[in-house]
């Protein structure tokens, strides 16, 4: 190996750890594979509380450095999200760099499943974008530690749109005085499984739905199927609404949204909403919005999964997702009594109860 060679790979070594230890990451491992064209990266955040439970996303990632990015802060997400919960679940997340339109196939997705298999069910797989409960199928040939299979909990879509809907609700009760969604104004920004799911909710409820994709083809069936109305990718955030839902990618709440957002709430199923925590955490409170945390949120997926891994009832997860109001009511209270954001005091919850769990396997 050449000096340069070497160097380089010091260097995004050490980038690498680096990131790790800010995240305070237990483990990340490269799948890399010739024959099938596979390049997947998995992330094992937190293993205190069980198995690292988080799903599989498929994205055509810029860069592979985008990629290592994302899934860092996916998997540490996910510890939140199931210690929030109360799930005896640690966090963890598996992205596949490609494009799932064109892309996927059997051998592919086996492979993949080796890499996780090799992990010994210190992480447990699912669907996650450009994911199908169809691909999960194939993972499980080369391995047992998958969950949402079709004919078992299957698609969690359905389990997490009710919990954004519910928590929703929570939200417009703490901001208007009543929980009732009726004639409130909504942008849903990404109408995937979960979009499309709680655009149902929320025009049966008589809300008032806006919706943006980047499909064309989704837009159509969508807006034709519950009347929503479709407004373009940008247009979306300087609608005069009650309630912003991002329920695509991440970090659409930044320097820019922020200041042409006109609502009252922030609420959707996306994967961290706010580009940094920190910053634009402080921002929404400043501005008067109330802001429920992602990962708070959107647990009802994740909860699908844990009744699956558990041999738990799908009735047992409606009424666990169905808990997420009471969660959300929780912690804007918290929120408004500490005058601190909701992201925080949510992040502090989850990190104690990581904590009281942590203190009990030590005695064991």
């Amino acid at each position: 190996m050449s000096t340069i060679l070497e160097n380089q790979t010091k260097t995004a070594v050490n980038s690498i750890l680096e990131s790790m230890s800010v995240y305070n990451h237990e483990q990340v491992v490269f799948c890399q594979d010739k024959a099938t064209g596979l390049k997947a990266i998995i992330a094992v955040h937190n293993t205190v509380c069980g198995p690292a439970l988080g799903g599989t996303r498929m994205w055509n990632y810029a860069t592979e450095a985008e990629a290592i990015t994302d899934v860092l802060r996916l998997s540490r997400g996910m510890t939140y999200k199931n210690a929030l919960a109360g799930l005896n679940l640690g966090g963890g997340k598996a992205v596949i760099i490609g494009d799932s339109k064109t892309q996927k196939n059997e051998a592919l997705f086996r492979r993949f499943g080796k890499f996780v298999n090799s992990l010994s069910g210190k992480y447990i797989t699912a669907e996650d974008v450009g994911i199908s409960t169809n691909d999960m199928v194939w993972v499980n040939m080369e391995t047992n530690h998958v969950a949402g299979l079709p004919g078992k909990s299957g698609d969690p879509s359905p389990v997490t749109a009710f919990g954004v809907y519910v928590g929703m609700k929570a939200c417009a009760k703490q901001q208007f005085g009543s929980d009732s969604l009726s004639g409130k104004k909504i942008a849903v920004q990404g109408i995937g499984h979960v979009g499309e799911y709680l655009v149902k909710h929320l025009t049966e409820e008589g809300a008032k739905v806006y919706i943006t994709d980047i499909n064309e083809e989704a837009l159509k069936r969508v807006s034709a199927k519950y009347k929503a109305e479709v407004v373009g990718l940008n247009e979306i955030y300087d609608l005069d609404i009650d309630i912003y839902a991002p329920c695509a990618l991440g970090a659409t709440l930044n320097d820019d949204t922020l200041k042409r957002l006109k609502c009252s709430i922030i609420a959707g199923a996306a994967n961290n909403q706010l580009q940094q925590e920190d910053v634009h955490g402080k921002i929404v409170m400043e501005k008067g919005l109330i802001y429920a945390p992602d990962f708070m949120l959107n647990a009802g997926g994740v909860i699908n999964c844990y009744a699956e891994v558990a041999d738990l009832t799908a009735e047992w997860a409606m009424a666990k997702a169905e808990d997420i109001y009471n969660t959300t009511a929780n912690i804007l209270k918290r929120s408004k009594d500490q005058n601190r954001p909701t992201y925080a005091i949510a992040n502090q919850m989850a990190e104690e109860r990581i904590e009281a769990i942590g203190k009990i396997k030590m005695t064991m």
